[in-house]
């Protein structure tokens, strides 16, 4: 592909700058947060509610299950979550938030929205959704959407038991 000038245009190194910065700023917004930037994704899935256990947060992230339980031990020692027994599945834990650990979701959401601002700043607002939609689209078509992922590990899971 050639931008306007008809200079080949070079996705990896763009991607590579716009990552490298991203992944710059979010760890300074999230610095103070067990795990930073995992810790982040974490604390969203489980706000979200769309995947409540161990193994579907683990699956959704791409995180090692035995990554993810530390870093969720440091996110409850932090008071940020709370595991509790699968009803259904008594091997599997649930993860939610405290009413801290949803106040700071919040909180770092906006930071995360701050770093997003800054990270886009140098193109026009419209350029910046559209980019947003076309990095998701693309992402989608490369993964499983992390609900659909979170709905069959619970799936699984419910019929095992």
């Amino acid at each position: 592909m050639s931008d306007a000038q008809g200079e080949q245009i070079d996705l990896g190194w763009s991607l590579g700058t716009l990552l490298r910065g991203y992944l710059k700023r979010s760890a300074d917004a999230l610095g103070d947060l067990p795990g930073g930037p995992r810790g982040y994704q974490v604390l969203s899935i489980a706000g979200a509610g769309s995947c409540s256990n161990q193994a579907g947060i683990a699956e959704a992230t791409g995180l090692d299950r035995t990554v993810l339980t530390y870093l969720i031990d440091d996110l409850e020692k932090a008071g940020l979550v709370v595991r509790t027994p699968d009803p259904n599945d008594r091997r599997s834990r649930h993860v939610s938030l405290t009413g801290a650990g949803a106040e700071r979701l919040r909180d770092l959401t906006a930071r995360m929205n701050e770093v997003e601002q800054q990270l886009l700043a140098g193109i026009p607002a419209t350029d910046a959704a559209a980019l947003r939609a076309i990095v998701a689209r693309a992402a989608r078509s490369l993964d499983e959407d992390p609900v659909a992922v979170c709905s069959t590990v619970d799936e699984v899971a419910a019929q095992t038991a």
